[in-house]
C-alpha cells in the first residue's frame, strides 16, 4: 500500500508503485514515477518528468526536477532519471536535461547524493557514486561508476569524471580525470591512482601494479602523450583496467586531462 501523509500534495497523473511513502508537506508533480519501496521523507519537492527507481529514499528539502538553470532551455520536455536504491540527502538539487544535452540527466543505482549537492542538466552519473556534501556537477558532467567526490568539489561543465576515480574535497575540476585517478587542488591535478578505492573493492595486487606501471608510462616526462599511449596500449594490451585509461584519453572531449602537478603546464 502507497503511504501519503494527508499534508503532503501529489498532482493528478503521478504514479506510484507498492510500498511508495510520501511524508508531510511533499509536492510531487503530475508527470512524476516513483519505484517500488521509494521513501520521500517530508518537505521533498519533485517536479517535472522525473523517475525514481525501487528502493531509493529521499531527504527533506531536495529538490528534484525543476527547471534547470541554462539560460538556453525553453521549456522541451526533458526528464531526470534515477536509479535503484539511490539515497539522496537533505537539500540536494537534481536538474532535469536540455535540448543540447539529449533532454536526460541520469543518476545511477546505488548512488549516496548527501546534503547540498547539486546534479546539474544533462549530466550522466555511473552507479555506486559518492557525492559528498555540497559537491557540485555543471551542465554535461560525466561521471563513472564508483567514482567519488569529495565535499565542496566543483566539477567543471564537460568534464568526464572516469570510473573508480576520487576527486578530493575543496577540488575546482575544469579536466578530465583518468579512471582510477586521484585528483585535488584548485585547480585540480592528478595526484596518484586510487589505490584505497581499488583495494575496497577487490582489486588484485597484481591488477594495482599493472594500474601503477601504466600510470608511470602515461605521464613520465619522455616523449609526447601520444607517443606513451601507443606504448601502453600496445605493452597492456591484454589488461582491460589500463586499457579503460587509454581509451578514455583517446576518446574526444572538449576538456584536456588532468595532469600530475610537476605537468600541468605540459
Amino acid at each position: 500500500m502507497t503511504g501519503i501523509h494527508p499534508t503532503a500534495i501529489v498532482a493528478p497523473g503521478a504514479e506510484f508503485e507498492e510500498g511508495v511513502t510520501i511524508g508531510a508537506y511533499c509536492c510531487i508533480g503530475p508527470h512524476v514515477r516513483l519505484g517500488a519501496n521509494v521513501s520521500l521523507r517530508s518537505h521533498v519537492v519533485i517536479e517535472g518528468r522525473t523517475e525514481i527507481g525501487a528502493g531509493s529514499e529521499v531527504f527533506p528539502f531536495a529538490v528534484i526536477g525543476q527547471r534547470p538553470q541554462d539560460l538556453k532551455y525553453s521549456g522541451e520536455p526533458s526528464r531526470v532519471e534515477i536509479g535503484e536504491n539511490t539515497v539522496i540527502r537533505e537539500h540536494a538539487t537534481i536538474h532535469p536535461g536540455t535540448a543540447g544535452g539529449g533532454l536526460v540527466t541520469r543518476v545511477g543505482s546505488d548512488c549516496l547524493i548527501m546534503v547540498g549537492a547539486h546534479v546539474a542538466h544533462d549530466c550522466h552519473v555511473g552507479r555506486s557514486v559518492i557525492m559528498a556534501n555540497n559537491a557540485t556537477l555543471g551542465g554535461h558532467v560525466t561521471v563513472g561508476d564508483y567514482a567519488i567526490l569529495g565535499g565542496l568539489a566543483g566539477i567543471h561543465q564537460f568534464v568526464r569524471v572516469g570510473h573508480h576515480s576520487m576527486v578530493g574535497g575543496l577540488s575546482g575540476v575544469e579536466n578530465d580525470v583518468i579512471p582510477y585517478g586521484s585528483v585535488m587542488g584548485n585547480r585540480a591535478y592528478l595526484s596518484g591512482l586510487n589505490t584505497v578505492g581499488l583495494k575496497r573493492r577487490g582489486f588484485s595486487r597484481e591488477g594495482i601494479h599493472s594500474l601503477r606501471a601504466a600510470y608511470r608510462l602515461l605521464f613520465a616526462e619522455e616523449g609526447t602523450m601520444a607517443e606513451r599511449l601507443a606504448d601502453v596500449a600496445d605493452m597492456f594490451k591484454d589488461d582491460a583496467a589500463v586499457m579503460e585509461i587509454v581509451h578514455f584519453i583517446q576518446a574526444d572531449s572538449s576538456r584536456a586531462v588532468c595532469q600530475p602537478q610537476t605537468k600541468r603546464a605540459a
